[in-house]
């Protein structure tokens, strides 16, 4: 059986620096990423996820972060992420999504690091290049190849 998850939150941010917003749904662009997110472009972090499970527990640290908190595009339940190797494929429908980098070096301490003392973005997000776009959604679900 294929690992799978549930999409439980899209977000984006209008301008880099600035905290992604759960917008509910979206249209991933092929060689792009997320449309109207401000980190899309022709390079390989295209698209960020996380696991839903691993904000769930940075929130019972005391940590009071909304969805997009931690720079995600998507927010997924069911998959734990650090453990997909480099070039995973992710399916929903007709959309692919190839995983090339996982965590990111944060090269200046974050509000939420600041807050707690911590932040799970750079050793438990993924990136990915979008391979084939399409609409996506809260409550989509998301095949690992």
């Amino acid at each position: 059986m294929k690992m799978k998850g549930t999409i439980v939150a899209v977000c984006i941010s209008e301008q880099k620096g600035t905290a992604k917003e759960n917008v509910g749904k979206g249209c991933l662009v092929t060689d792009h990423g997320l449309a109207g997110d401000a980190h899309g472009g022709k390079w390989h972090r295209q698209v960020s996820l996380l696991a839903a499970e691993r904000v769930e527990e940075f929130r019972q640290r005391g940590a009071a972060v909304a969805d997009g908190a931690f720079g995600e595009n998507l927010l997924v339940s069911g998959i734990d992420f650090p453990r997909l190797p480099i070039g995973a494929r992710l399916h929903s429908g007709d959309i692919v999504l190839e995983i090339t980098q996982i965590g990111k070096e944060c090269h200046s301490h974050c509000a939420i690091f600041h807050q707690i003392g911590d932040c799970i973005m750079p050793r438990e997000g993924v990136f990915a290049k979008v391979i084939c776009g399409g609409a996506i959604g809260i409550g989509d679900v998301l095949y690992v190849e």
